[in-house]
């Protein structure tokens, strides 16, 4: 969970928004959002989705990456409040090299990936992995 995150990993985080969160609209990722983002600098507007996770189906990376390319043209910053193993299929399609963090294909609690967007709407393709945030356990 963010609270375990080093402080310094959460102000280094900042420095990539304002950004636009795209969370879940289940009650955990509703938590985890408001616990460590809501009411930053760091986010600028919010979207809760219900369709990356119903609890009735499965739902995929490109389930995400369509959510993303309707609620923001993703050209700046974009965050991700979702579920596993979606955000691990997402992260991993979209990244140029597989992050230390998800070498064994699980991806930490409270993580968060950065990758390099071009000028241009996130779309399926590759990016630069920049860095990664992981809470301590």
């Amino acid at each position: 969970m963010w609270l375990r995150a080093r402080a310094e990993d959460l102000t280094a985080l900042g420095a990539y928004g304002p950004t636009t969160a795209l969370v879940s609209a289940a009650a955990r990722t509703r938590e985890t959002y408001a616990t460590a983002f809501a009411g930053t600098a760091f986010v600028q507007a919010v979207e809760t989705s219900s369709l990356i996770y119903n609890g009735q189906r499965e739902v995929r990376g490109d389930d995400l990456l369509a959510q993303l390319a309707e609620i923001d043209p993703v050209t700046q910053s974009l965050l991700v409040v979702a579920h596993n193993p979606t955000v691990l299929e997402l992260v991993l399609s979209l990244s140029d090299v597989v992050p230390c963090a998800l070498a064994d294909d699980v991806y930490p609690l409270g993580g968060a990936f950065v990758l390099a967007l071009p000028d241009e709407p996130v779309g399926r393709s590759t990016y630069r992995f920049v860095t990664a945030f992981v809470p301590e356990a």
